[in-house]
């Protein structure tokens, strides 16, 4: 039987009316669907504008393929970092079949990389990356901030980060290695451009001297930690990678071979991993809110026996009186989700802000959509877990409604 329009207000008038009698319960009911809306939507937003922001970073170095050692494990690492085995590198022939198949594609360059201790003014102690690369690749792939590129046999590069934490600056003296074990003194002819991920090396926190001063103090000449490819169209990353692993692990493994769309690939893979555990926490909450609703509901319905006994007895149908417990639950869920939503905007840009530090990615949609994802939830927990209740006080007998006090 269809519920006349004029009935279906009277009975949201009368599931408003049982809110407004008891508001603060309702108001605490409607508190915990409030603060699960707002976790689960600020996770969700966090989430999606650290992969994001990871992936334009990625992005920028899409066209980067290395070659490193192969040491047994799943690739060669991010770009930059070298092999984790120190008695494994590239040799001489190993880059001239690498040069050889990848120098059609795109620019290859050679790298030596080590990690060691640094001495600066006032014998102030800490640990750079130290690389090594020939003068003419040191020009094409890395970019000069503040001075020049090496002029003399001593003079280096140093990333903005290490500059700002040892105090560097053009001219500054800098000794290399362990005073027991041998140092070598350097001079900083300039200051490299902030790279982030953007780049081929990640040369934040390192010195970059030319080969032959490389050479000269670790030794090692013609053992590269890796090889840079740089391809000129980013399809034909699988093309090289084949091409070299077809080559130079044709009898053996002695090569790994990575790009960075893959690594941007695990990364991503990973936040989403790591937001997902994170909203699975913040479930929690609207679980306790849940039980909150169920609890307020079954409240109601006790409370009001005589009075579902009064609509049956004049002739309310069980669905009707079901709605009205349904309509109660939503009230409460409408209420609770719009204040975590609005709410969840602000956390969410807080979070953000705070955790990312970067908000060019806030309002777009894939941020964006887990407003009314939020919404959504906390709405449709109140309601499910008002069925329940809804449903024993429609099928309540009239007569023992009735006689109750």
């Amino acid at each position: 039987m269809k519920t006349p329009k004029i009935f279906s207000d009277v009975l949201l008038t009368l599931s408003a009316r049982s809110i407004r009698l008891n508001m603060l319960r309702s108001i605490l009911s409607a508190l915990g669907i409030t603060i699960g809306v707002i976790a689960i939507s600020a996770m969700g937003m966090l989430g999606a504008n650290m992969t994001s922001v990871v992936s334009a970073q990625m992005s920028s170095m899409g066209n980067t393929m290395t070659v490193t050692p192969y040491t047994g494990g799943g690739g060669g690492g991010p770009p930059g970092m070298g092999s984790s085995d120190d008695d494994s590198y590239i040799t001489e022939d190993q880059y001239d079949d690498i040069y050889q198949i990848a120098s059609k594609y795109g620019t290859v360059y050679p790298l030596y990389s080590e990690s060691d201790t640094i001495t600066t003014k006032n014998d102030e102690e800490g640990r750079a990356t130290i690389y090594g690369l020939e003068a003419d690749d040191m020009q094409a792939v890395l970019t000069v901030d503040n001075g020049t590129f090496p002029r003399s046999e001593s003079d280096v590069l140093v990333g903005t980060q290490l500059a700002e934490r040892q105090d560097l600056e053009i001219g500054s003296k800098i000794k290399i290695g362990d005073e027991d074990e041998g140092q070598i003194k350097v001079r900083v002819s300039g200051i490299l451009a902030e790279t982030g991920l953007s780049s081929s090396l990640r040369t934040d926190s390192a010195i970059v001297m030319t080969e032959d001063l490389y050479t000269s103090f670790y030794g090692g000449e013609g053992e590269y930690t890796q090889v840079t490819i740089l391809l000129d169209d980013i399809n034909n990353s699988e093309v090289v990678s084949n091409a070299l692993t077809g080559k130079l692990n044709k009898r053996e493994d002695v090569i790994s071979v990575s790009d960075s769309s893959s690594m941007a690939s695990r990364i991503t893979s990973s936040i989403s991993t790591m937001v997902t555990f994170m909203q699975a926490i913040a479930a929690i909450s609207l679980l306790v809110a849940a039980v909150s609703i169920f609890n307020v509901m079954m409240m109601s319905v006790t409370e009001r026996i005589s009075e579902i006994g009064i609509l049956r007895s004049i002739g309310t149908q069980k669905d009707e009186v079901m709605k009205m417990f349904v309509y109660e639950a939503s009230i409460i869920g409408l209420i609770g989700s719009s204040a975590g939503v609005i709410l969840s905007f602000v956390v969410g840009y807080i979070v953000v802000a705070m955790l990312v530090g970067d908000t060019s990615y806030f309002f777009e949609w894939n941020s964006m959509m887990y407003l009314p994802i939020g919404m959504v939830i906390g709405t449709t927990i109140c309601i499910v877990t008002g069925l329940y209740p809804a449903w024993r006080a429609a099928n309540m007998d009239p007569v023992e409604a009735l006689r109750a006090d």
